[in-house]
């Protein structure tokens, strides 16, 4: 159902907010503009936004719009600062982004980044002379079709629109308080579409390039481009080995596969993409325990329709490894969240924190839960009532820096 206050029905025709799959999109409009030769993937993007101030000055001058794509700007990346809902609102969010720390180094590693994707929004906003939403109907939206694909909530209340569902572990889900993230996260997450949309959407990556009609939206060049390995994840259990120019990248049972999922207030989203089989696959959901969901599902279906097993998830082997874990324990902290190691009284334990905005979101702003050693850098921890492990990595840079990864988010440690 779309909403369980109403009981009202999904019909093939609902829309759903597919989160951070709409990364793809604005990814996309990133390649259109440079297949027009009005972007430079490796030029600063302060060229195009000359007035830019992040926390680090050297980091404005050098950050490139390849940067942002690939995650690897370093720039704090769970920046949500809500600042209106008026045209500006994207520029007036990155006027603030000076607030934003430096997690890491200009483009030493990759942590999951929506403050970038909203700068790479304002980007194309400034070049295009439109706001994010404009160029995006303009540009991917009416020439692909699409009927129920929209950005605002304003338009999405006129379609058959799913409403998001948390719960704290335990109880049942329940419909969320507030409908939509900050209109400035646009160009990070904010599309909501129904999935033949969302499929719509992949067959233009899987013609590399072409609309319904035969017309070239995007170069083929691009398109391929943007599937390619641009940067490798540390943490590479969760999603993908690595990522491309906006999709992540996926090895299995031998064959690429592309790919994005997506996560606002209670809902979440998935689209996976065979290129050398011509197959789309997408799931959008507003329920609970999603990612369980998917595992099983997709499991079963890519085996059905592809004969492709999935890699199995990672967990905790029936003989746990010796690891010195001593040099793990401590806090990591990044804008929104703070995760603590620290030793249980049977083990390693790990306390995740929401701080700030995101403890206002999230259904359970602390929990915490055993911490087991798979190898020597790689642990897992399970959630109560989930069936899947959550891997996390601890590595370091080059220089020494100490880091853990949880998911695709890096927290560089800070006592």
């Amino acid at each position: 159902m779309l909403n369980k206050a109403t009981g009202t029905s999904v019909t093939d025709d609902s829309v759903f907010q597919i989160g951070s799959i709409t990364k793809t999109w604005t990814a996309t409009l990133a390649m259109q503009l440079v297949d027009e030769g009005r972007l430079d993937l490796d030029a600063p993007i302060a060229d195009v936004l000359p007035d830019l101030r992040l926390s680090d000055p050297d980091v404005t001058k050098q950050v490139t719009m390849r940067h942002l794509l690939t995650h690897t700007s370093g720039i704090d990346g769970d920046v949500f600062t809500d600042t209106g809902r008026g045209d500006d609102c994207v520029a007036k969010y990155v006027d603030r982004l000076g607030e934003a720390a430096q997690v890491y180094p200009l483009g030493v590693t990759f942590s999951y980044c929506n403050s970038g994707f909203a700068l790479a929004g304002r980007v194309i906003e400034k070049i295009t002379g439109q706001t994010w939403d404009a160029a995006l109907r303009e540009r991917l939206i009416d020439p692909l079709g699409l009927k129920h694909t929209v950005t605002l909530p304003e338009e999405a209340i006129l379609l058959s629109a799913a409403v998001g569902h948390e719960a704290p572990a335990g109880r049942e889900p329940l419909p969320v308080s507030t409908f939509l993230l900050p209109r400035s996260m646009g160009p990070a997450g904010l599309i909501t579409a129904s999935t033949a949309d969302v499929l719509a959407f992949a067959r233009l990556h899987l013609t590399r390039g072409l609309g319904p009609d035969g017309d070239r939206l995007l170069s083929e060049a691009s398109a391929v481009a943007m599937t390619e390995n641009h940067a490798d994840v540390p943490n590479k259990y969760v999603f993908g080995d690595s990522w491309g120019l906006g999709w992540m990248r996926f090895d299995w049972d031998g064959r690429q596969v592309i790919g994005h999922d997506g996560g606002t207030r209670g809902q979440f989203a998935f689209l996976r993409i065979v290129p050398e089989l011509g197959l789309a696959v997408t799931l959008l959901t507003n329920g609970d325990n999603a990612i369980d969901l998917y595992q099983e599902l997709f499991r079963e279906l890519f085996a059905e329709i592809a004969g492709i097993t999935l890699p199995e998830p990672v967990s905790p082997p029936a003989q746990p490894p010796t690891v010195d874990a001593a040099r793990y324990l401590g806090a990591y902290e990044r804008a929104g969240s703070r995760i603590e190691i620290f030793a249980g009284e049977n083990g390693l334990r790990v306390r995740s924190i929401a701080t700030g905005q995101m403890a206002e979101i999230v259904p359970e702003p602390v929990t915490e839960h055993d911490l087991l050693p798979v190898g020597d850098t790689l642990f897992v921890s399970r959630a109560e009532g989930r069936q899947w492990w959550t891997p996390i990595v601890f590595f370091s840079l080059p220089t020494g820096e100490p880091y853990v990864q949880v998911g695709v988010r890096t927290y560089p440690k800070v006592g």
